[in-house]
């Protein structure tokens, strides 16, 4: 018996983790599947447009070859003149102009604007050209965006866990040790007396039988007959009661022995999971200074390791475009010149997404609570207060 119910123990704990990570690992599987979906299809529809030559770019070249032969062998009394007639030439070009569509828009490259979009970063270096392009970037948008934004909350919720667990053991630990360094052997032996002698009480703290009711009852034998055997009969029902009360044995036996059961019990579990998306990080409260050392650190660490292969990087600069890419505000001033070596950096982006959403949530609440306390102490101000005449 104890070797068949101990692997039945490891199926039923495996089933309550896959039926836990269900939820999380399908909303991060679709957003996957989205993206690389996305990826195919603007790599096919951009990719693969005609590069036609306009009236225009035809104009710009004419006006850029007309400026070239104008500039004389003296270069130093033209040059003033010949930059300011270049930066304003090339301020009328379009940068459609001197893009190829089969370099720009390979999977790689498609995968990251993909990200850009439903992210809302949006660097500005790549973007559709075709109609047909920005019609569907526009209903890729659409539904990507509210994905991503499911997939931030579904995942805040386990760091918002994993932060809050995390602080109250550091505050415990704290605790721990600040007790021991003012507690002394006489105070401490004679706390843990107490503690003692109060655990004891409350083992000791038993429902009794209704044998040993009815011998501690000494008013129970002057009684007449009548109340007496009313008596014992509440008794022996609030006994009944008791011990019916856990039936949870007998569930899991019906759950056992009934697969369909134990089946819609995991599928109502699953229900709830989704219901309890957001729920975590209503309840988070750490500090924002922790929050904030948080964020440093994690953008200090790609900030050191992007320079790697973005060699027109520096720290600084690197640090600057994380930050820039984490609160989702994307300038595209600092560009990338491999964006399938960042496409790997993906999972870093998102978590990076949730930490600042985290904290931005938590300056959210400080905020609401500071308003909340302006305007009580405004209005505590402006009411006149009541004043008492005597009679």
């Amino acid at each position: 018996a104890t070797t068949t119910a101990q692997p039945l123990r490891g199926k039923t704990t495996c089933k309550k983790v896959f039926w836990a990570v269900f939820p999380h690992a399908c909303f991060i599987l679709s957003l996957v599947i989205y993206a690389f979906l996305g990826a195919l299809m603007f790599s096919h529809i951009e990719g693969s447009r005609e590069v036609t030559v306009s009236e225009e770019y035809r104009t710009f070249l004419q006006n850029l070859t007309y400026l070239a032969r104008r500039l004389s062998d003296n270069v130093t009394e033209n040059e003033k003149m010949f930059k300011d007639d270049i930066r304003e030439l090339f301020s009328t070009a379009d940068p459609v102009w001197f893009i190829i569509p089969e370099d720009r828009w390979t999977f790689f490259g498609s995968l990251f604007f993909c990200c850009t979009v439903f992210t809302t970063v949006g660097y500005g270096n790549t973007y559709p050209v075709t109609r047909i392009g920005k019609y569907l970037c526009m209903l890729y948008a659409l539904f990507g965006i509210p994905l991503m934004f499911l997939v931030l909350t579904d995942v805040g919720d386990i760091l918002a866990t994993v932060l809050s667990k995390s602080y109250n053991e550091f505050r415990k630990l704290q605790s721990k040790i600040l007790a021991s360094k003012l507690c002394s052997g006489s105070t401490c032996s004679k706390s843990n007396e107490l503690k003692s002698r109060a655990q004891s009480k409350i083992v000791i703290n038993e429902l009794p039988t209704i044998m040993e009711v009815l011998r501690n009852q000494s008013g129970m034998k002057r009684r007449p007959v009548k109340y007496r055997n009313v008596e014992l009969f509440e008794m022996l029902i609030a006994r009944e009661n008791e011990n019916t009360q856990p039936a949870r044995h007998k569930s899991m036996e019906r759950w056992s022995s009934c697969p369909e059961l134990a089946r819609g019990k995991a599928v109502s579990r699953v229900i709830e999971n989704f219901d309890k998306i957001g729920k975590e990080l209503e309840k988070l409260d750490v500090p924002i200074v922790l929050m904030v050392l948080v964020i440093f650190v994690y953008i200090s660490c790609a900030a050191a390791i992007l320079p790697n292969w973005e060699k027109n990087m520096d720290f600084q600069e690197a640090f600057y475009f994380c930050f820039i890419t984490l609160t989702t505000i994307g300038f595209g001033d600092t560009k990338l010149e491999h964006p399938k070596f960042f496409m790997f950096f993906s999972l870093y982006i998102l978590i990076g997404m949730e930490i600042v959403f985290i904290a931005f949530k938590l300056v959210q609440d400080r905020l609401i609570v500071l308003y909340k306390k302006v305007i009580s102490s405004c209005a505590e101000k402006k009411v006149p207060s009541k004043k008492i005449y005597p009679k």
